[in-house]
């Protein structure tokens, strides 16, 4: 079981890639009826987010090296952090041309982005075992990732897309959560105290319905308001009590994370039409 949980195809965790399409995408999308727009800019930024996201997930197994008796396991953690540190750099690398293409101020952004993924499992800050992930990943991988893919393309930052940002990044501390909640026995025994180890599976689950309605409140009210001009996001409603239904029993916290992205890959789409 250990060294399935850190072998390459679940250390990549694929079913997170839809964090980096959608919040890209929106950011995209608000920018597209700007003068200027550039679709190899936006291809740019995408595969710079994908980079971006397969890097993150790479190094985050690495604060569990010293947990790790296997050499075998602990040679292929070591593995995959290098593998991570090596998308890094080539998003980095699309970063430097970025910045030639917008300026420096997105320079501010990017070091921002880079500090939060190298702290959110790295020693001595690691994010991760001191339970702020779920939050962190509401602001990097989501609010950042959106209004950074905006100024890209246009040069300023806008309350508007900040706004339309925050359903996205629920979406993405969910998917966060729902990785902790299926790992919540194994990280409570190799003594990493994510933040479903520290409240207990009980509240966590609670929390992950919190996500869950916040989502749906927050797309209302941004629909009401006129801040996105559709509703397309309302048919991804029914799936998100399948994901309530399935986080309650054991079996079904098992393919949480999977089920997660599903939801926040229909989810996003729909809300890309609805801006």
């Amino acid at each position: 079981m250990t060294q399935d949980k850190y072998s390459l195809g679940r250390a990549l965790r694929p079913f997170s890639f839809p964090v980096a399409l959608i919040t890209c995408l929106v950011g995209i999308v608000s920018a597209s009826a700007q003068p200027g727009f550039s679709y190899p800019v936006a291809l740019l930024i995408m595969i710079g987010a994908l980079l971006l996201q397969a890097g993150v997930n790479l190094i985050n197994d690495h604060a569990d090296l010293h947990h790790l008796k296997s050499s075998s396991v602990r040679a292929q953690v070591i593995r995959n952090f290098r593998l991570g540190l090596c998308c890094l750099l080539l998003a980095a690398a699309l970063g430097i041309y970025l910045i030639s293409y917008t300026g420096l101020g997105l320079l501010v952004l990017l070091l921002v982005g880079l500090a939060g993924a190298l702290g959110y499992t790295v020693e001595p800050v690691n994010f991760k075992r001191r339970g702020m992930a779920v939050v962190l990943v509401f602001w990097l991988m989501g609010v950042l990732m959106v209004c950074g893919s905006y100024y890209i393309l246009t040069g300023e930052l806008s309350w508007l897309v900040f706004w339309r940002s925050v359903p996205v990044s629920l979406i993405s501390s969910l998917l966060l959560l729902a990785n902790e909640i299926r790992d919540v026995e194994s990280d409570r025994d190799t003594g990493i105290r994510t933040l479903t180890v520290r409240i207990g599976i009980d509240r966590a689950r609670k929390l992950y319905l919190l996500l869950l309605l916040s989502v749906v409140v927050m797309a209302s009210v941004l629909w009401m308001t006129d801040m996105i001009t559709g509703g397309w996001w309302l048919v991804s409603v029914p799936l998100a009590w399948l994901l309530y239904k399935q986080q309650q029993g054991a079996q079904g916290r098992a393919s949480l994370p999977p089920a997660s992205g599903r939801f926040f890959m229909l989810f996003g789409l729909l809300y890309c039409l609805s801006l």
